[in-house]
């Protein structure tokens, strides 16, 4: 199993894995997960890593259905910008491809939030660290694993 599945064995919170087959084609991973499982874009989440301008790299959760907004992203990590970063960043600093990077059981531990559209929801989905598997857990539940703030963090 994944590192993110691992992780969430050991620390005894209740989720529940779904799989599907990844079709390579299809860039928009997310969109393909809620598609594929036959979710609202608004449950399933992609993760997101951006650098902000004093060189930190945080982790952004926000919906499919959703864009980031960095500037909203610098704001919630209190700092004046915020620039994508690079996939290859983005792969070193997770030990996930993208496409499947999950927010949990990453190589570093990074400063993360989640968008505030997940606080209400009972259930949403996140990537299990590889293409073609996702993760239903609380939101609750993710946010204490990663020590995570929700903000409002995506343009609807």
């Amino acid at each position: 199993m994944t590192p993110a599945v691992k992780l969430l064995e050991r620390a005894g919170v209740a989720f529940a894995l779904a799989s599907y087959a990844h079709d390579p084609r299809r860039p928009a991973y997310g969109e393909e997960a809620a598609e594929a499982l036959g979710l609202s874009p608004r449950e399933v989440f992609k993760t997101l890593l951006a650098r902000l301008e004093d060189g930190r790299l945080v982790m952004a959760i926000v919906p499919v259905a959703g864009q980031l907004d960095l500037k909203a992203l610098a704001r919630a990590a209190g700092a004046r910008k915020a620039v994508m970063a690079d996939p290859e960043e983005a792969e070193r600093a997770t030990g996930y491809v993208v496409g499947g990077i999950s927010p949990l059981g990453q190589k570093k531990r990074l400063t993360a939030f989640v968008d505030d559209s997940a606080e209400p929801l009972a259930a949403m989905h996140v990537s299990g660290g590889r293409r073609g598997l996702e993760i239903r857990l609380a939101p609750r539940d993710l946010a204490r694993l990663l020590d995570a703030r929700f903000a409002p963090l995506s343009r609807r």
